[in-house]
């Protein structure tokens, strides 16, 4: 069953099954057809989030277990909505004792059923970086203790059980029986360099999976199979599909699983994608989680002339990280050497096994080479990955492959080229003399290039290079500040021919800044002089504190403070602020590891940075001034986020709305993105009038889920047309027909007039302004008329009304009613 709109839950001990029940009947009438939920397995105790599975088999309990979710469904059921579920194949928890897979692994080593579910380099015992000092200090502390008895066990730091080994001889001293374990305690800084099992990402309390193997597949999918079948669940959405092994392989396996239950399952994959990349289609998949949608609402807001000036103010703070490409090629280098060198030597080492048996230049090839040769490579990588076996590639990887070619060479050592073209040549599958060992060589490749290109790109350069944070996010492509109207149009159309029913996202888990902030922030790009001139006044009565930080810091902490700047508040406007702009402020110093680390927190430096935002915030001179910015600037930035919001609900696709953003989202980097949401709230006001920028966002979204309600085939399975914009002003509107028979919904929005609406004090602009713009096939309806009083014009007519007379159709007439005020400050 394709969902009609989605609605994002994050599901926790403190929100489990009865209370997403209890919201249904309000989820019902905004018009959402299907609870779109965080993992519901067994999680690691007290889990935030539910991605630490650590029992893929069971209902979480602390989710309110199988009871719980049968009468969610049952409640979802009897207002005819579905549930889509979140799963995780990649990884399972391990940092504690409640895996007990990775216990029997632990305590079994390679005589574990479980001992091949886990993707473990078995050269030795299996590395548990989970000690605050060596083992000796370890001892002698007494934080390491033997617990004697019916079950005799290690005992860390007073709560971490560790099992032993059966034939573990009690008696000998504590050090000789941690030595004899299958497993080896070393101190967690080593684990970057001397793990042996694959993590996610650089998550020492995530190991990955063998999902590729059909016994792990089948164990840890039995439970959404039988959910399923049972008809309780009506898709899935898998979680960082790129980091298993073979993603087609398991994907076809999934689908071919689920249709040979009852085919229509929705199924969609969370995977980023470059600019120009598109999702496989012969995966099985209906789509995308939506990254790539997001990215381009968000580059459609920016105004493409202000690029040049924000860049050079920033190249005027940071100059050594003002240059995105090659923040981004050091920033993937540092993460190689920093996080993954245990990855990136056993990568090189598997290529030298295949050079040694298949090619007579191996003697004058050194693993040495090979190595910069992959570190040269990956530091190029223009995607997240490619997706050969050994033997062969699908024909989507050749460009992927020439690009890398082409931007490789000028970082490799003279004469080393050959080395780096042969090692592209078996991501191709060309030279099978060592199948094997080529499909072993190509999976560690292709399973590094993931996490470096995340880590690197979102975590790394992100936080480095930072010109205007709204172009900043999962899943945004480096470099590309802005899109035409026309690119997005291609882009839209490509996902609509070949994934229809993709999941269309603003707002995710695991997102940078909210949706609306994003487009808060898009308004700068338009006015660039005069946020230049609010920042050189703010640097002003921030210097009278005499706190110094790095003017770079500083800067990301103004566009920051602006994005989350409330602007009707019953509280003091910076209430609650401090806490939550500091732990986002710790995080981007921490991730940019330039001037402070999570290895090695600067605490000193951190401290001024808190310190400075606690003073800028008890400031009333910077406070009155950040208010008042953010006041002029608001009816430029709630125009984006209707815009960004009519847009998601009227392309092709299945619209997810994010917990609690139907109303301004205003979030940060988690976890502040996956704060309580006051659903309370939300309930007053979806019956109310709208009459501030947040209701009229949420009558927005239930004006449009009402549209898809009435006439679903037709954003299902109608037509995206582009339509054509003449005049002086084209490169200000965007508009799409949407087709199906004799149905059509004709969508129209605004675009980049940020400037014009501050300078004329909120208001939409006018006919002069728009002097000969018109939508070629609705010649009629003029630009002045359409947005008279929103930034949008929908309206769902039949080809038997007047092309002339849209404008005056009943549906328009409820959304002028509905958007009266949009203009009211």
């Amino acid at each position: 069953m394709i969902p009609r709109a989605t609605y994002r839950l994050q599901l926790t001990g403190d929100f489990p099954f009865a209370a997403a029940e209890a919201i249904v009947p309000y989820l019902a009438d905004l018009g959402i057809s299907h609870v779109y939920a965080s993992p519901i397995t067994m999680a690691r105790q007290g889990s935030t989030h539910g991605y630490d599975v650590v029992d893929p088999t069971r209902i979480n309990p602390e989710l309110g277990g199988e009871p719980g979710f049968r009468s969610l469904v049952t409640a979802l059921r009897a207002r005819d909505m579905g549930l889509v579920i979140d799963i995780v194949p990649n990884h399972m928890g391990v940092a504690g004792d409640e895996n007990p897979w990775w216990n029997d692994v632990l305590r079994l080593g390679r005589g574990s059923r479980y001992a091949g579910y886990f993707d473990i380099d078995w050269n030795g015992p299996l590395i548990l970086p989970i000690l605050g000092a060596t083992l000796s200090e370890a001892i002698a502390s007494g934080d390491l203790k033997l617990m004697a008895g019916d079950d005799p066990h290690l005992l860390l730091y007073g709560g971490r059980r560790l099992p032993l080994r059966p034939d573990t001889p009690l008696g000998e001293d504590l050090r000789v029986i941690a030595d004899a374990q299958h497993y080896r305690l070393v101190h967690w800084r080593t684990a970057n360099d001397s793990l042996n099992w694959r993590r996610f990402f650089s998550i020492n309390e995530l190991a990955g999976l063998r999902i590729e193997d059909p016994a792990v597949f089948d164990a840890t999918h039995r439970l959404y199979l039988d959910l399923y079948r049972e008809g309780l669940i009506d898709g899935l959405r898998i979680d960082h599909v790129d980091g298993l092994t073979d993603p087609a392989g398991y994907c076809r396996r999934l689908r071919g699983a689920m249709d040979a239950i009852r085919p229509g399952a929705w199924i969609v994959v969370e995977k980023i994608l470059g600019a120009d990349e598109a999702l496989p289609s012969d995966w099985g998949m209906d789509g995308t989680s939506g990254y790539d949608f997001m990215r381009d609402a968000t580059a459609l807001l920016h105004a493409p002339e202000g690029q040049t000036p924000l860049t050079a103010m920033w190249q005027g703070l940071e100059p050594s990280q003002a240059d995105m490409t090659g923040v981004v090629g050091q920033a993937k280098r540092d993460m190689l050497c920093w996080q993954f060198e245990a990855q990136l030597a056993a990568c090189a080492e598997a290529f030298v096994a295949l050079w040694r048996v298949s090619d007579d230049l191996a003697e004058a090839v050194t693993p040495a080479m090979v190595r910069r040769a992959i570190t040269c490579l990956l530091q190029v990588f223009p995607v997240y990955r490619t997706y050969g076996d050994g033997r062969s590639a699908p024909p989507s990887d050749k460009p992927v492959r020439q690009k890398v070619w082409d931007d490789v060479q000028p970082l490799l050592p003279p004469g080393e080229a050959p080395v780096a073209r042969r090692i592209l040549d078996w991501l191709a599958g060309d030279g099978h003399a060592a199948p094997d060992r080529a499909a072993e060589a190509v999976r560690r490749f292709q399973q590094l290039s993931a996490p470096i290109a995340a880590k690197g790109i979102e975590d790394t350069a992100f936080y480095r290079c930072a010109p205007l944070l709204s172009a900043n996010d999962v899943g945004s492509e480096p470099g590309e500040f802005a899109i035409s109207p026309d690119l997005f149009h291609r882009r839209v159309a490509r996902r609509s021919a070949d994934f229809p029913h993709a999941l269309l996202a603003t707002g995710t888990h695991d997102h940078k800044r909210g949706e609306d902030v994003r487009a808060r922030l898009a308004v700068l790009s338009a006015i660039p002089d005069e946020w230049e001139e609010a920042v050189t006044r703010w640097t002003q009565l921030a210097d009278r504190h005499g706190i110094a930080i790095h003017p770079a810091d500083r800067y990301q902490l103004f566009q920051t403070i602006v994005g989350i700047w409330p602007i009707t508040t019953r509280e003091s406007p910076t209430s609650g602020l401090g806490d939550r702009i500091g732990a986002w402020q710790q995080k981007a110093l921490r991730e940019a590891r330039l001037r402070s680390s999570w290895e090695a927190p600067d605490t000193d430096y951190e401290a001024s940075a808190r310190a400075l935002l606690d003073a800028l915030l008890a400031d009333d001179p910077f406070t009155r001034a950040v208010g008042a910015f953010v006041a002029r600037i608001a009816p430029a930035a709630e125009a984006n986020s209707l815009v960004q919001t009519a847009l998601k609900y009227c392309v092709p696709g299945v619209p997810d709305l994010y917990q609690g953003a139907e109303l301004f989202d205003l979030s940060l980097v988690d976890p502040d993105n996956r704060r309580p949401v006051d659903f309370a709230l939300r309930q007053s006001r979806i019956d109310a009038p709208p009459c501030d920028g947040p209701t009229r966002k949420l009558a927005l979204i239930r004006f449009l889920l009402g549209l898809r309600t009435g006439d679903p085939t037709l954003f299902s399975d109608g037509a995206y047309r582009p339509l054509a914009i003449t005049g002086s002003r084209a490169g200000h509107m965007l508009a799409f027909e949407r087709r199906l028979d004799d149905r059509r919904l004709l969508c129209a929005v605004l675009l980049r007039a940020a400037d014009t609406i501050i300078a004329s004090e909120g208001a939409l602009p006018g006919p002069d302004w728009w002097a000969d713009t018109r939508i070629e096939a609705y010649s009629g309806l003029e630009p002045a008329v359409l947005f008279a009083a929103a930034p949008f014009f929908i309206t769902q007519v039949k080809d038997a009304s007047p092309i002339g007379n849209l404008h005056q159709q009943e549906a328009s007439a409820d959304k002028r009613r509905m958007m009266s005020d949009t203009n009211e400050k």
